[in-house]
């Protein structure tokens, strides 16, 4: 009998060595990120892996790129080429969330059950959401949001802040004076690392809890002052965006991507998009950035004033230099001629996710509460602004730079399209 036992272990430590041979089992050991999220450190291979090509659905294809002008002219168009009914419609299909792994193997980092453990209000629930400056999409977006949230979700209310945009955003989670808020990806990346504009912050407890649609990075020049490529900023006067603010963040990237000091080679103003439209209005700056949806209306406004002439700077070619540094965050993204009244060809730039966040501590069932609200009311929700369109169920899933809310996951696990 001892032999017999003898013959049966040593037949199983056989088996096992056979098996260890071929596809490793798996592990409880962190697993990578998700596609859409950036590594502390991401090689230059990134560049072409699977989740630098998880990029929007209008990304422009290198053939596509290579045949492009540098820069693609805007001038003031009649009232019938500038149809609002044409624009919006190519704009949020250019502009819907890339498709993505899920970010569930991520690292949770704060965002877990233990952390969710702020007590639910016992009276009606008076919350802040965060969006961004008027000129640009997180501001009627949110405010979108904010309405619909009052007058569905029973025994709630919800104010919407004019803000700075995402980084305003992130600090007022930070510090309890917003329950909700709007942030590109790679600002909200920045935010749980404690990098960039949030150095002197630090790491900030912020998760995901839907992701919404991806951003175009405006470079926008007037005509006649010289500018084809952002290397031709030099010694020019721009404006970066607000100060703090991930346009900030982006137009510094960029910058630097052509090769350009940021702080010495340009001279810097640090407006929003609505100052920068007016400064460009009066020709006081000769270019600005911009993060923004689809159509921005500052920006629709820019290029329907008369006598006035602007470019659209092509960006695309910056995005290998950007991958390798700050990792797969930014993605070939084509800006659609008839998104703007005057543009005479597509224009191939470089696309940003956007994410709705909370802090970690929020309750995992008002987290819930929020996301049945927002998904029961999706058709309204996506009367919002053209850019709301591109929100669904699945994508709002997924491809998120930052891990996802406890709660959050639950709610998209019961509907079914949480894909861990």
């Amino acid at each position: 009998m001892r032999r017999l036992l003898t013959l049966v272990m040593l037949a199983s430590l056989l088996l096992a060595a056979c098996q260890g041979g071929g596809t490793a089992a798996p592990t409880a050991a962190p697993a990578k990120p998700a596609a859409t999220t950036a590594p502390a450190a991401a090689s230059p291979a990134a560049a072409a892996s699977p989740a630098a090509a998880a990029s929007p659905a209008a990304a422009a294809s290198p053939a596509a790129a290579a045949a492009s002008p540098a820069a693609v002219s805007a001038s003031p168009a009649s009232p019938a080429s500038a149809s609002p009914a044409a624009s919006p419609a190519a704009a949020a299909a250019a502009a819907a969330p890339a498709a993505a792994k899920p970010v569930a193997a991520m690292d949770p980092g704060a965002c877990t059950p233990a952390n969710a453990n702020k007590p639910r209000p016992t009276g009606k629930a008076r919350l802040v959401i965060g969006t961004g400056g008027t000129g640009g999409v997180f501001f009627p977006y949110g405010g979108g949001l904010a309405r619909i949230i009052t007058a569905k979700l029973p025994n709630a209310e919800m104010t919407a802040e004019v803000t700075g945009g995402s980084v305003d955003n992130m600090k007022l989670i930070h510090a309890g004076e917003a329950d909700v808020g709007m942030s590109t990806a790679d600002s909200a990346y920045d935010a749980i690392m404690g990098t960039g504009a949030y150095k002197d912050t630090g790491k900030i407890q912020a998760c995901t809890i839907a992701n919404l649609y991806v951003s175009f990075i405006h470079v926008v020049a007037l005509d006649g002052v010289g500018i084809n490529t952002v290397e031709d900023m030099k010694g020019k006067r721009i404006s970066v965006g607000s100060a703090g603010s991930s346009t900030e963040g982006a137009a510094d990237r960029i910058l630097e991507a052509a090769g350009l000091d940021p702080r010495k080679d340009i001279t810097r103003d640090a407006l929003s998009v609505a100052e920068s439209v007016s400064a460009m209005k009066d020709r006081k700056i000769d270019a600005f950035f911009w993060i923004g949806g689809l159509p921005t209306a500052a920006v629709t406004d820019l290029v329907t004033t008369p006598n006035l002439k602007v470019k659209f700077i092509k960006a695309d070619q910056y995005i290998p230099k950007l991958t390798e540094q700050y990792g797969p965050q930014y993605a070939s993204f084509l800006l659609p001629r008839a998104t703007y009244a005057g543009l005479d060809a597509d224009v191939p730039g470089i696309g940003i996710g956007n994410i709705l966040f909370v802090n970690a501590s929020m309750n995992q069932d008002q987290v819930g509460d929020l996301l049945k609200t927002i998904f029961d009311n999706l058709t309204e929700v996506q009367q919002i602004h053209p850019e709301a369109r591109s929100l669904k169920l699945e994508t709002a899933a997924t491809g998120s730079s930052i891990p996802y809310h406890p709660g959050a996951i639950k709610f998209f696990q019961e509907k079914g399209v949480w894909r861990p």
